[in-house]
């Protein structure tokens, strides 16, 4: 099994991505790491710290159910520009492929999110 997310609604047109959830967990704490802290100290991830004790743009997909609910359209804009400058900070050091991948689905979660904010839609995750 695994979770995916998709813009809001019935266009089967539109860009999708898709993880397991161990790797969309990866795909997290890699993002919570280069955020500056570790998911697994954070409350609901097995740790005691509150998210209130983090400053990123990030926080609502890091401390996001996996597979239930949704992101607004104004949470996908104000994260866009973070994730848009993680790819670019990470690109100048690319050369391990778990990075690359790292980088591939930031870059695919960029498009949905992308698609959502144009279209006005929720990001869904299911």
């Amino acid at each position: 099994m695994g979770l995916m997310l998709c813009p809001a609604g019935d266009d089967v047109a539109s860009p999708d991505i898709s993880w397991s959830h161990y790797g969309f967990n990866l795909f997290r704490e890699w993002l919570a790491q280069t955020e500056g802290f570790t998911l697994p100290e954070m409350a609901g991830f097995g740790g005691k710290r509150p998210w209130s004790s983090v400053t990123t743009t990030l926080t609502p997909l890091l401390n996001h159910p996996d597979d239930d609910g949704d992101l607004a359209p104004a949470q996908c804009a104000a994260m866009l520009p973070r994730l848009e400058a993680i790819v670019d900070e990470r690109l100048r050091v690319a050369d391990d492929p778990v990075l690359q991948r790292r980088i591939d689905d930031t870059r695919q979660l960029i498009d949905v999110m992308t698609y959502c904010v144009d279209k006005d839609v929720p990001l869904d995750f299911c």
